[in-house]
């Protein structure tokens, strides 16, 4: 039960970052060639090395939690009675290598937009470095792939320090391309395809003239539900989405023994991966007095740990709709909203810790798929920055029926990370 107690601390979707000013090194760096070395070790940094959770900075967690329930606050809206998926991580991730060339007033902006202010630049990269280590390898029947890449303009000058960063702590592959070739948007897409399983083949329309860098995160998962559910138990029956209609879907139904919890406001259930059981989905269902924008409109980091921690063993059922969901979403606006404008002000703008031209981000894409079958779950997500040059007691078992409009979060239970959110308003 201490491993559902130390949930809400997690890294909760986010990564986070913090800035490097005065960190980056001032000799830049420009080429034709892939600047990743194919015997480099990942994470090769000292302090990253034969490192366990227990380094973590738990300011990092906490910070991390905050951005992704800040996010989601900031999305939902967006959805407009659609399911909607986001991967906190993903985000954040990209962010991350982005905020170590962040200086002066944008630095100070991503910082407090990202919750950062008691975190350390070290702390931010070690902690991102050390996770993406620990999911990788937590279990083996539960696949998850972290994957970066920094794609810049030939000959465009870049910081050299701010390139080691990115590949001792993320791992990133750099490469120097010819942007004004056509084959360079299929260059980069193809890198995606590749790093998700082909589950977001795309992530680029164009490149324009004045773009001079993209810094891409990928993470691909495939989990096998610890107890799969009986294919042949699987029948369909109603949901019943917000408009008041109707439609047949494919349920899975399965009886155990479950983390479960249930207040006047939902029923929540872990419904855990491989043998571990390390990662899980949350499923909450809101109560049939309740709506789902109520309870996200409820949802916070703090209340998402004190839920964590309220969840018990208990006898049960559930039934939960199969479905297949993708979703892509430009998050220029909603970053704005969460106090990073700067960033994106073409005369503002200080990113001075990766080149000596003026720069800012120009574009913020996200997208993101998920498989939710007998077998387990198969979900991807991918994340694009363009930068551009300015030119308890024994309880009665639950009946747990998902047949209206719900909120789902893809979890690593140790860390709390939260790799994946979303929400299901029609499951066809």
């Amino acid at each position: 039960m201490a491993r559902f107690r130390r949930m809400g601390r997690a890294i909760a979707s986010s990564l986070v970052l913090a800035s490097i000013a005065g960190c980056m090194s001032g000799h830049t760096w420009a080429g034709n060639t892939n600047n990743t070395d194919p015997n480099r070790p990942p994470s090769e940094h000292p302090s990253v090395q034969h490192s366990s959770l227990s380094d973590m900075n738990p300011e990092v967690s906490a910070a991390q939690t905050r951005f992704a329930f800040n996010l989601l606050a900031q999305v939902a809206p967006q959805a407009n009675g659609e399911n909607l998926m986001i991967s906190p991580s993903s985000v954040a991730i990209a962010l991350s290598m982005l905020y170590n060339g962040a200086s002066g007033d944008t630095q100070q902006a991503m910082t407090e937009a990202l919750a950062l202010q008691e975190v350390t630049i070290d702390d931010l990269n070690s902690s991102n470095a050390i996770l993406k280590q620990q999911l990788e390898t937590a279990d083996p029947n539960v696949r998850v792939a972290i994957a970066n890449s920094l794609w810049m303009r030939d000959s465009f000058p870049v910081n050299s320090g701010f390139l080691e960063t990115n590949q001792d702590y993320y791992d990133a592959e750099v490469s120097a391309i010819d942007f004004d070739n056509p084959a360079a948007v299929n260059t980069i897409n193809d890198w995606v395809s590749r790093n998700t399983e082909g589950k977001i083949p795309t992530i680029l329309d164009n490149i324009n003239p004045d773009d001079v860098m993209f810094l891409i995160n990928a993470i691909y998962f495939n989990g096998a539900w610890s107890a799969p559910f009986n294919p042949r138990e699987t029948m369909d029956r109603l949901f019943y989405t917000p408009d008041g209609t109707s439609s047949d879907s494919p349920f899975m139904s399965q009886r155990g023994s479950y983390q479960y919890l249930a207040n006047d406001q939902f029923q929540a259930i872990h419904l855990p991966y491989g043998d571990s059981q390390q990662m899980s989905m949350v499923v909450m269902l809101p109560s049939e007095s309740s709506t789902l924008p109520e309870l996200l409109s409820s949802l916070s980091s703090d209340q998402w740990e004190s839920w964590m921690e309220q969840f018990r063993r208990q006898e049960g059922m559930i039934q939960l709709p199969r479905f297949t969901s993708d979703y892509s979403v430009s998050l220029n606006e909603t970053l704005k909203a969460m106090g990073m404008a700067v960033a994106f002000s073409p005369s503002e703008a200080d990113f001075a810790g990766i080149s000596p031209e003026q720069i800012y981000v120009s574009d913020v894409k996200h997208k993101t798929y998920i498989d939710v079958n007998e077998q387990g779950t198969e979900a991807a997500a991918a994340t694009s920055i363009g930068v551009t040059t300015t030119s308890m007691p024994i309880d009665p078992p639950f009946f747990m029926v998902c047949d209206r409009p719900f909120f789902y979060a893809i979890q690593d239970n140790e860390t709390g990370t939260i790799l994946f959110m979303g929400t299901v308003v029609n499951p066809n």
